[in-house]
């Protein structure tokens, strides 16, 4: 998980997951040829699972991609090139190309969909992710959008966060919560093929946000105060 930088409008200084920005360029026709698993690309589409491995490349450090040998890339991410795909220097398509690397689609696997509630100012369509990291690379924050950067179990990081040691914001908790229903890494993306996604748009009950039960997450209600 990465801690967003203070000063950013939204969740700011919160513990989030690696993530941000779909762009144009997610849906340039030449990934046909610089990707693979299209077969696993479901209801969400090729350009947002491209556009969720380069945030995670451009924040995290961590490339979802394979060697022409099928094996995952296990080079290191530099943060300067990383910074000329965020601030579009240079093209993620670019960065690919010359590590002579393809794309995995088929390392993702759909854990959750979340819409802003209504009510909000600023409104997100977000898709979660799990995946595999893979062993030989190294988790590094990118400096701006991301200052620190940890790996840490789901129920640490509730526990944290109910200590108020961290900051967690209400769709993240309730995805670690579901995280930590599982046994590891493997049980947590078997669990999401399994289960049916239930796109997940809060409403306004009373003085609280309520959520849909049959999306996982059990009878919530999250207070408005809390927000």
């Amino acid at each position: 998980m990465v801690k967003r930088h203070h000063q950013i409008d939204f969740a700011a200084g919160a513990l989030v997951f690696p993530g941000g920005k779909s762009h144009g360029g997610d849906e340039d026709p030449r990934w046909r040829d610089m990707a693979t698993g299209w077969d696993a690309v479901g209801e969400d589409g090729a350009a947002l699972r491209i556009a969720a491995i380069r945030e995670a490349y451009e924040e995290a450090g961590v490339l979802l991609a394979r060697r022409p040998d099928g094996e995952f890339y296990a080079g290191e991410a530099a943060v300067e090139v990383r910074a000329a795909v965020a601030e579009d220097r240079v093209s993620f398509m670019e960065v690919i190309a010359d590590l002579g690397l393809k794309l995995d689609l088929a390392a993702l696997t759909i854990f959750a969909r979340w819409i802003t509630p209504r009510m909000m100012p600023k409104r997100f369509d977000t898709w979660f992710y799990a995946a595999h990291a893979p062993g030989a690379q190294q988790a590094i924050c990118d400096g701006h959008e991301a200052v620190d950067a940890e790996w840490i179990a789901p129920g640490q990081a509730l526990d944290l966060a109910a200590a108020g040691a961290r900051k967690v914001i209400f769709p993240t908790r309730m995805n670690l919560q579901l995280l930590a229903e599982s046994q590891n890494p493997a049980d947590a993306i078997a669990r999401a093929r399994q289960r049916p996604l239930v796109t997940v748009e809060p409403w306004v009950e009373g003085q609280g946000l309520r959520i849909q039960p049959e999306a996982g997450y059990g009878d919530v209600i999250e207070p408005l105060s809390a927000l």
